[in-house]
């Protein structure tokens, strides 16, 4: 074979699908290769034209789905979940309450035919600014499991994913698993999202806030998070220390107090087609509101601005 026709071979693009982990990651590191799983977000974004890429299928990969119970060193008892586990799956799977939020967000990404297909590591890799997914594990404190053959290791999803389409993954390494911390039984989550009609949608905001609660019923841990509103999903952490401690009936009016100034800082909204940056903002605070009022079993208080309407 001529050199010309060696590299004529190398050029065309192939398919392969992985027996199992090792395989997937021994490919990786030789190159040339990109991982594939349910391929919602990569085949839409090819209408038209060809495949160009060598494709590494990970869907015949077992040890890369399926949601369990498990324990971890650092963060204790954990929720497991595989990168290519289905938002079917997560939506049927029997969670407890802290869950709901990923559960919430699981039945919003496209319509039920992409739920079967569309992966949880996908929607991570993908980095979208509006992935509904990204923004429940982010308030859920989830860690993401990297894999390659130098070794393991594991990142927060704000170290994760770095901005629209870019993350940590480096070129030999995969997504193998998240893992989402347990709760106290007081622990519980929401999420939502607004859009220009009730489904299949992209998202002009959402938001996923987590609580838990002491045994004195004081907000002990809270976690809110905002996505389609900065070139990567956001957690608002200067808003969430303002609410610590607080009492039930105390949250949503400190969030009234705190919400506006540098508690927003983190919001980058823009104008497009879907909606104004002036817009988004409102939208992202206005959900958040709404979803520590639900958590927090209370009847939303009425605002001044209101009042004046």
């Amino acid at each position: 074979m001529t050199a010309q026709a060696a590299r004529a071979l190398d050029a065309t693009p192939r398919y392969r699908r992985a027996g199992d982990l090792d395989e997937a990651l021994g490919l990786l590191a030789r190159g040339g290769w990109t991982p594939l799983a349910g391929g919602t977000d990569f085949y839409p974004a090819r209408v038209g034209r060809p495949v160009r890429e060598s494709l590494l299928d990970l869907g015949t990969v077992e040890s890369l789905r399926g949601i369990a119970r498990a324990s971890d060193a650092a963060q204790g008892p954990v929720l497991h979940v595989g990168a290519t586990t289905t938002w079917s799956s997560i939506a049927r799977a029997e969670l407890d309450a802290r869950l709901l939020a990923l559960q919430q967000a699981a039945r919003e990404i496209g319509g039920i035919q992409v739920q079967n297909r569309a992966t949880v590591g996908g929607n991570l890799c993908n980095a979208s600014p509006a992935a509904d997914g990204i923004v429940a594990l982010l308030a859920l404190d989830a860690r993401l499991g990297l894999a390659s053959l130098r070794g393991r290791r594991s990142l927060a999803v704000d170290e994760f994913v770095l901005g629209v389409r870019r993350t940590a993954l480096e070129p030999d390494e995969l997504l193998v698993a998240i893992e989402i911390p347990s709760g106290s039984a007081r622990a519980r989550s929401a999420f939502l999202k607004l859009g220009h009609r009730r489904s299949l949608v992209i998202s002009i905001a959402m938001v996923a806030v987590a609580v838990d609660f002491d045994e004195s019923d004081r907000l002990a841990q809270c976690a809110i998070a905002v996505g389609a509103c900065a070139p990567a999903a956001v957690r608002l952490r200067a808003l969430e220390s303002r609410l610590l401690g607080a009492r039930r009936a105390e949250i949503v009016r400190l969030f009234d107090d705190a919400a506006r100034g540098e508690a927003l800082a983190p919001l980058q909204p823009i104008d497009d087609v879907r909606a104004t940056a002036v817009y988004r903002r409102h939208v992202a605070i206005e959900l958040a509101r709404r979803l520590l009022c639900g958590l927090a079993g209370e009847r939303s208080p009425a605002r001044a601005e209101d009042a004046k309407e």
